[in-house]
């Protein structure tokens, strides 16, 4: 896993999600590479505390919605994803949960723009609970993913709570935070899904 920013990028999309993912410059270009290993929890590396805090641009939240995926003859995915822009349009941030039919687990995925210091991880605090460190799993040449298990308390706790708290730390080591809405979680991801697509894709 190294330090470094992942690249400038223009334009990424996920195959058959009918959302895009966000758009964001930073310099430097590098193949898709690993983040960090698997399996990746805070007790097996050391924390990284930022050394201040830096700036903050406005991100403005879609609504959570719901896309499931079933090829014929297989198990439905579910995403419960929400994503962030920026004031000129282009993507930010994006969250999903990610559930498959009858495996009784979840992933949570978070899609963060390029430049960040990927040895701190993604830091999620649900309203005043304790926090939850989310390792970087992927990086591509505008995007990085953060990636790990969703336990099941953390699920209850965003279906309960009204803000969730996301910090990363970029390679100046000053961290950055956005609170991505929760009051509308809930019923979404209980809830029937915005829409339902028969193509098979990549978790």
């Amino acid at each position: 896993m190294t330090d470094q920013a992942c690249g400038r990028g223009i334009r990424y999309s996920v195959l058959a999600f009918a959302t895009a993912l966000f758009v964001v410059g930073v310099a430097g270009q590098v193949r898709a590479q690993p983040a960090a290993p698997g399996g990746d929890k805070p007790s097996d590396v050391a924390e990284v505390g930022p050394r201040g805090q830096g700036k903050t641009r406005e991100i403005r939240y879609s609504d959570w919605r719901k896309f499931c995926f079933k090829p014929a003859g297989t198990k439905m995915i579910c995403r419960t994803t929400i994503s962030g822009a920026w004031e000129t349009g282009q993507t930010a941030v994006r969250l999903d949960l990610i559930e498959r039919e009858g495996d009784g687990s979840a992933r949570l995925q978070i899609f963060l723009p390029v430049g960040l210091y990927l040895q701190a991880g993604v830091r999620l605090t649900i309203d005043k609970g304790n926090p939850y460190r989310v390792p970087y799993a992927w990086c591509f040449t505008n995007t990085c993913i953060a990636a790990d298990l969703a336990a099941p308390n953390a699920i209850r706790e965003m279906e309960s709570g009204q803000t969730l708290l996301l910090e990363v730390v970029d390679t100046n080591i000053l961290a950055t935070t956005t609170s991505l809405p929760l009051n509308q979680f809930a019923a979404v991801h209980q809830g029937a899904p915005t829409q339902i697509f028969d193509q098979a894709i990549d978790e």
